[in-house]
C-alpha cells in the first residue's frame, strides 16, 4: 500500500521520490523540480525549499500544461 499525498503536502515528507529538474536549469536556485508519485500523480516543488509545500497534480493535468507551456500560451509570464 502506498501513502495517499495531497496539495501542500510538506515535499520532503514525500517518501521515495525521486526529485527531477530540467537540464535547462542554471543552478541559480530558480528551479521547478518533479516527482512522480506511486499512484501515478506528478508532485512538484520549487528547489530553493525543499522541504516547502508541494504541488500534487493527476497525469491529465500535467499534460494539459505541458501542452500549454509547449504551445507558448504562458510566453508573456517570461518577459
Amino acid at each position: 500500500m502506498y501513502m495517499q499525498y495531497d496539495n501542500g503536502v510538506p515535499a520532503d515528507r514525500i517518501m521515495g521520490a525521486l526529485w527531477i529538474k530540467s537540464t535547462a536549469s542554471q543552478g541559480a536556485g530558480n528551479c521547478v523540480e518533479v516527482a512522480e508519485l506511486p499512484d501515478g500523480r506528478v508532485a512538484v516543488r520549487n528547489s530553493r525549499h525543499p522541504s516547502g509545500p508541494a504541488l500534487v497534480y493527476t497525469r491529465q493535468e500535467m499534460a494539459a500544461f505541458v501542452a500549454g507551456a509547449r504551445d507558448g500560451e504562458f510566453d508573456g509570464l517570461t518577459a
